[in-house]
C-alpha cells in the first residue's frame, strides 16, 4: 500500500491516486472509487475502450444541443464504430440543473443502463453525477471545457428553488479530456477554470482558520496537493491563453486533482470557501431575478480578491476581543432571522432551521469560537499575512484576461456588499467571513468595501 507523504506528493501522478486505499501521513486513509484518467489529445477515440475495460454494457448517452456538436457526436461515432450500446439524450436550450430536468433524466433512463455517460462541463457533469447515484448506477464523464473543479468530486451542485444545494453524489469511475477539444473551448470558460483554481488560496487559509477554531480535521499533504495545482496553472498562465496543448492539460488536470482533493475528505473543504459562498449569493439573486450571470469559475476568481481584501483588512486592524463577546452575549436572533427573510426571501426558512439545529450562533458556540481566536490570535494572524493580497490576485487574474471586480461582471456595488454579510449563512463552513462575524466587524467591513465596488 502507497502512502501518502509532503515528501512524495508531488511526484504522485493523477492515476498513482486512484482505486486504492492510500494511508496518509494525517493519520487517516484516503480513498478515491474512480478507476481512470485519460488526459491527451485524441482521447475521445479511447472512449469505448474505457467503457469496455470497466466492463459496461449500455450508457446513456447525456449532453446539451452544444456539446453534441463539439464532442458528444464524435463521442456517439466512436461507441458505434466499436459496436457499444447507448441511448443519446440531448438536452434542449438553457439547463438549469433542477427538479425538472433531473426528472426528465431518470424517465429517459432505461432499466438495462449500467453506466451514465456524460459529454460537459459543469452544469452537465453534476446532472450525470446526480441521476446516476439515484439511479444506483455509475457515471463517466467526457469533459468539453477545462471550466471547473467538481468533475472529480462526490457532490454535485443543483438548483431547488433557487437555491444551490449540495448533494452527496459519487465521483465518476472515469474522466476523458481530449486536449484537442478542451483547448478549443470558448476562453472564458478556460478562465473561468483558471479563476476557479485562483480561488483555493482563500478556500485553503479558510480551512486552516476553521482548524484552528473548530478542532476541524485538516491535511497538511491534501493541501500542498491543492496548491500545486494553483502553481502549475499559475505559471502556466500565458501557455494557457494561447491554447498550448500542454498547458491545458495542466489546467485540467489541476482542476482533476482538486476534486480528487475533496473526494479524498468527502467534502469540499479543500478547495471551495468563502470565495464560494459568495458566488453562490450570486447565483441565488440572479435566478430569482431571471438574469444571466458569468461563469462560476469567473466569479469565484472576483469573489477571491473580495476575500482577500478581507484578509488583510483584518491583518490591518486592531481587534476588541472584549467588545467582540459583549456582542456575542447580546445576539439578536429575531433581528438575524428577519435579515435572512429580506436576503434570502423564499429559501430563508430552510436555512434558518439549519443553522438553528447546529446551533451556529448559539451565545455558548460564538464565545467558544472567540476565547480561541483570543488565544489563537498569532497564529490566525500568521494566515491573515502569508495569503496574497487582493492586489496581487487581481493582478493575476488581469493577466490572464479575467475579470477581477464585481462591476466587471455586471454585480452592483450594493449586491457585492451584501453578498459579504450574507455569504456565511449559505453554508455550514467556518470562514474568514464568520472570524469577521464573530470579531463584530463584518458590517463595518462590507460597508467599507462597497466604495471599492462603484
Amino acid at each position: 500500500m502507497m502512502n501518502l507523504t509532503l515528501e512524495n506528493i508531488d511526484s504522485c501522478s493523477l492515476s498513482d491516486l486512484l482505486g486504492k486505499s492510500l494511508d496518509c501521513q494525517c493519520g487517516k486513509s484516503h480513498q478515491i472509487n474512480m478507476k481512470k484518467v485519460v488526459i491527451e489529445q485524441g482521447a475521445i477515440a479511447k472512449t469505448a475502450g474505457v467503457l469496455q475495460e470497466l466492463g459496461y454494457k449500455k450508457a446513456l448517452l447525456i449532453s446539451d444541443s452544444i456539446t453534441w456538436d463539439i464532442a458528444a457526436s464524435k463521442v456517439a461515432e466512436v461507441l458505434t464504430e466499436n459496436n457499444f450500446d447507448y441511448k443519446p439524450y440531448i438536452i434542449k436550450g438553457r439547463i438549469i440543473p433542477d427538479e425538472r430536468i433531473v426528472g426528465d433524466l431518470v424517465i429517459h433512463a432505461e432499466h438495462d443502463f449500467d453506466v451514465i455517460l456524460t459529454v460537459g462541463a459543469g452544469v452537465l457533469n453534476d446532472l450525470g453525477k446526480f441521476v446516476s447515484f439515484k439511479l444506483g448506477i455509475d457515471n463517466i464523464v467526457v469533459a468539453t471545457a477545462p471550466s471547473v473543479d467538481g468533475f472529480a468530486s462526490q457532490h454535485a451542485a443543483l438548483v431547488i428553488g433557487n437555491l444551490k444545494i449540495s448533494y452527496a453524489t459519487a465521483c465518476p469511475k472515469a474522466i476523458i479530456g481530449d486536449v484537442d477539444v478542451l483547448k478549443e473551448a470558448p476562453m472564458p470558460m478556460i478562465m473561468a477554470g483558471w479563476s476557479d483554481l485562483m480561488g483555493k488560496y482563500s478556500a485553503l487559509s479558510d480551512w486552516k482558520i476553521s482548524r484552528i477554531v473548530n478542532d476541524e480535521y485538516y491535511c497538511d499533504v491534501i493541501n500542498k496537493m491543492v496548491y500545486k495545482s494553483i502553481q502549475i496553472c499559475k505559471d502556466n498562465i500565458e501557455k494557457i491563453k494561447e491554447r498550448e496543448p500542454e498547458a491545458i492539460r495542466h489546467i485540467m488536470e489541476g482542476l482533476v486533482l482538486t476534486g480528487i482533493a475533496m473526494s479524498f475528505i468527502g467534502n469540499s473543504r479543500p478547495a471551495s470557501g468563502s470565495e464560494h459562498h459568495i458566488s453562490h449569493c450570486w447565483e441565488m439573486v440572479a435566478l430569482e431575478e431571471g438574469k444571466k450571470i458569468a461563469p462560476h469559475g469567473v466569479q469565484v476568481g472576483v469573489a477571491t480578491t473580495m476575500i482577500t481584501k478581507l484578509y488583510k483588512k483584518l491583518a490591518a486592524a486592531k481587534v476588541d476581543f472584549a467588545k467582540a463577546t459583549g456582542l456575542a452575549q447580546k445576539f439578536d436572533q429575531a433581528k438575524w432571522e428577519k435579515g435572512m427573510e429580506n436576503y434570502f426571501h423564499g429559501n430563508a426558512q430552510g436555512l434558518i432551521e439549519e443553522i438553528k439545529a447546529d446551533k451556529r450562533y448559539s451565545v455558548e458556540k460564538r464565545l467558544t469560537r472567540i476565547q480561541k481566536l483570543k488565544t489563537k490570535w498569532p497564529e490566525i494572524q500568521a494566515i491573515l499575512e502569508e495569503i496574497p493580497s487582493s492586489e496581487q490576485i487581481s493582478a493575476l487574474l488581469e493577466s490572464a484576461g479575467a475579470a477581477a471586480k464585481p462591476q466587471e461582471i455586471a454585480i452592483p456595488a450594493q449586491e457585492a456588499a451584501d453578498s459579504i454579510r450574507m455569504a456565511k449563512e449559505v453554508r455550514p463552513k467556518y470562514t474568514i467571513l464568520g472570524v469577521l462575524d464573530d470579531l463584530g466587524l463584518l458590517e463595518q467591513f462590507a460597508e467599507e468595501m462597497k466604495a471599492d465596488f462603484s
